[in-house]
């Protein structure tokens, strides 16, 4: 038995600025972008890798959350504290220079961590969390 990771979901509260990372600065491909009513879903994810997917969804969609869950969601999201996402690279420098040249929003410059592992940190146009860990 295989399990593959297909989807994950993180929130976006504008579309079109949530592609302009993802795509032309991260370097994904879009594979999907659906709209119904003033919502957006976007599904994008690393051209290498057709199987894995992250859903980019509007926040507190849900028809079944209260205005109060709404608020303390969008509240979440907006410190940052709400969604987040580790990738892996072979060039972490490279791929650190290329969103920071894109205007990214910088958390942590490429560092080595106590752990053992050599990161930086990016939050995405919502305010996401991306870790991006270096492959050795």
């Amino acid at each position: 038995m295989t399990i593959t990771i297909h989807y994950a979901f993180l929130p976006h509260t504008d579309a079109d600025a949530a592609l302009a990372f993802y795509r032309d600065t991260l370097g994904f491909e879009l594979r999907n972008d659906v709209g119904y009513q003033d919502m957006r879903w976007l599904t994008v994810g690393p051209p290498n890798q057709p199987e894995t997917g992250i859903v980019l969804h509007p926040p507190a969609a849900d028809p079944g959350i209260t205005d109060d869950e709404r608020r303390t969601i969008l509240e979440l999201i907006a410190k940052g504290s709400y969604g987040a996402l580790t990738l892996a690279t072979d060039d972490l420098d490279g791929l650190f220079d290329r969103l920071q040249a894109g205007g990214a929003d910088v958390v942590q410059e490429p560092t080595e961590q106590p752990y053992g592992v050599r990161d930086c940190a990016f939050r995405d146009p919502t305010g996401n969390l991306i870790r991006i860990n270096e492959r050795r």
